[in-house]
């Protein structure tokens, strides 16, 4: 019998969940069987994966036609299907999160990604997203922008879950950790329990390397005379997203040993746990598992699509690793201030988060174009 690997990283403390959801999945039965005997304990969702599921699959269209006879606008008609799955998705994995006293379980579902820089509209979704979605273990995702934020620490202080997206540089996991643990003072300061929250901060890593890899083979392709600088420009591809992960990963230690994570610890505070997202290699030349094998550890979620899920449990090289050759992360990211390289990390990072904004934007409003022409179809005439 062949060992399915995704079981053996659970052992080294991290989770693995899954980036993708559909109601095909969930009628097939297929997302149970994920989550009884494959060790997919979560779910994460966004835009771009409901538009997928969505746009020219027909398993909605029953669902449709109900919101045309009850006369809902197309976003209520939208609302109404995903809702509907993610309702679906949280009830199987609701034995997960009362099994594991709410370290998982989740499903993740994100508010409009066109209120990314409106922290008013974002607290007001996420309230009626809770609210209207009616499972304890839903987490609303909440863009870490400089709108995101100061949502994020209201929306943990009135008790919900959050996991917190399109974190690319560490100093926005750093602020987003902070943002968390105000949201937990918070409610502290009103005598409210804090045991029962749980959060996450999706930090991305393909893009990272795709952005970088870019750049360096545009100097590589403008031709280099010099055979070191060449091979110091090659050293660098393919690390920058491992190798920033693992420095964030260090910044998560240093923020549990202060004092004000101890003293919510002491209250029964669960940690926001680093969650690697954005975990599908795209250059071929490299593992299809890199992503996975290189951040294995203690107190981390990674969510794989089904494509990274059915390679890692085949072919996952299981090891502690997050923690790992850290001194060489640090220097590794040094080296792109190299005037040989010159790459601005930070302004690479402002730049991944402008583009993941509009990722998202561009495929929700194209559902909303495609349900509108559904809609038209199957209104009566």
């Amino acid at each position: 019998m062949t060992t399915n690997h995704l079981l053996e990283i659970k052992q080294y403390g991290q989770s693995i969940w899954m980036d993708n959801l559909s109601r095909d999945i969930i009628q097939s039965g297929e997302l149970k069987d994920l989550v009884e005997n494959q060790g997919i304990s979560g779910i994460t969702s966004n835009p771009a994966i409901f538009e997928k599921a969505i746009a020219d699959n027909v398993i909605y269209d029953a669902d449709i036609e109900a919101g045309i006879k009850a006369g809902l606008p197309t976003y209520k008609i939208y609302e109404s299907l995903v809702f509907a799955d993610i309702r679906n998705a949280c009830d199987i994995l609701r034995p997960v999160y009362e099994a594991s006293n709410r370290l998982d379980g989740y499903v993740s579902m994100e508010v409009p990604p066109t209120i990314a820089h409106d922290t008013e509209a974002t607290i007001n979704e996420a309230r009626r997203y809770f609210q209207e979605i009616g499972r304890e273990n839903l987490m609303i995702k909440i863009p870490g922008t400089e709108a995101g934020l100061p949502a994020v620490e209201q929306v943990i202080a009135e008790g919900m879950n959050v996991n917190i997206t399109l974190l690319f540089s560490v100093e926005s996991y750093i602020n987003t950790a902070w943002a968390y643990i105000r949201g937990l003072e918070k409610r502290v300061a009103e005598n409210q329990d804090i045991s029962k929250i749980a959060s996450v901060a999706s930090f991305f890593l393909s893009r990272i390397d795709s952005n970088v890899d870019g750049k360096i083979d545009a100097k590589l392709e403008k031709g280099v005379d010099d055979i070191n600088l060449e091979a110091k420009l090659r050293a660098v591809k393919g690390k920058v997203a491992i190798a920033n992960a693992k420095i964030a990963y260090q910044e998560y230690e240093k923020i549990i040993a202060s004092d004000r994570w101890q003293a919510l610890a002491a209250k029964g505070a669960k940690v926001q746990r680093l969650l690697w997202a954005s975990t599908s290699t795209k250059d071929p030349n490299y593992s299809d598992v890199m992503y996975v094998d290189e951040l294995i550890g203690r107190d981390t979620v990674n969510t794989l699509p089904p494509a990274t899920i059915k390679a890692c449990a085949d072919h996952c090289d299981v090891a502690n690793r997050v923690d790992t050759n850290v001194e060489e992360a640090y220097q590794l990211i040094e080296s792109l201030k190299d005037p040989d390289i010159n790459i601005d990390i930070d302004a690479v990072m402002e730049e991944l988060l402008i583009e993941g904004i509009d990722k998202f934007i561009k495929p929700f409003e194209s559902l909303m174009n495609s349900l509108e022409n559904k809609v038209k179809l199957l209104s009566p005439v």
